[in-house]
């Protein structure tokens, strides 16, 4: 799937499983194409990559498998000045140091970073919260499953916190949440992140960047 830009900027959505479809749709909102990137080659097609969220253990297995050489050609980008933004699983993926878990970080962010920090499935949930960022309305975020980030290097900026934990940060080209903005109507997170893909003053988020009220998806990884 890829949708059409009013920028020429594209942002890949690595599609190997997660929320892929609503990442693809709220990067055509905020004007740029957005391409779903399963193989190698399609990642010479895109200027920023999110990673979407998703059981670590399939992720685990895949890197293993089929998915290792995408991984270490994502890897190898990153490094060379990719923006890429990690929700919930993807910030798991960014992290230097994973907490109790068999999957291999791409040690793109120095973060450590533990899973499924807030409980089961019934523990998911839904809370307003601050980010600066993104101007003065609070985000209504919604977290499933989440991992929470256990501590930041210097080189860190904490762009948001929850309940005493961080819950947004940035370093460098790289950002992650802990929390899935792809399934609510506020495309204030992405336009940050399309921002920092096409090098777009920070400026506070407005109204216009909200898409129209709809229901939020099913409260799954």
């Amino acid at each position: 799937m890829q949708t059409q830009s009013n920028s020429g900027k594209t942002i890949g959505v690595l599609a190997l499983q997660g929320d892929v479809a609503e990442h693809l749709a709220a990067i055509g909102a905020c004007g740029l194409r957005a391409l779903a990137v399963r193989y190698e080659e399609d990642l010479d097609a895109v200027d920023g990559l999110i990673i979407p969220g998703g059981e670590s253990t399939t992720i685990a297995r895949l890197t293993e498998a089929q998915a290792k050489y995408l991984l270490a050609r994502i890897k190898t980008r990153a490094e060379g000045g990719m923006p890429v933004y990690g929700t919930c699983m993807g910030s798991i993926m960014l992290a230097s140091t994973i907490e109790a878990s068999p999957l291999l970080p791409l040690s793109l962010m120095d973060i450590t970073i533990g899973r499924n920090a807030y409980g089961p499935q019934k523990a998911s949930f839904e809370a307003d919260i601050e980010i600066p960022v993104l101007g003065p309305e609070p985000f209504r975020a919604v977290f499933i499953r989440a991992p929470m980030i256990k501590s930041c290097g210097e080189k860190v900026e904490t762009l948001a916190s929850f309940d005493g934990s961080v819950v947004m940060a940035r370093q460098g080209n790289f950002l992650v949440t802990t929390f899935h903005p792809e399934i609510t109507s506020d495309l204030r997170v992405h336009k940050l992140f399309a921002d920092m893909v096409t090098g777009g003053p920070e400026k506070e988020v407005e109204q216009r960047t909200k898409q129209p009220e709809r229901r939020l998806a099913r409260l799954s990884a």
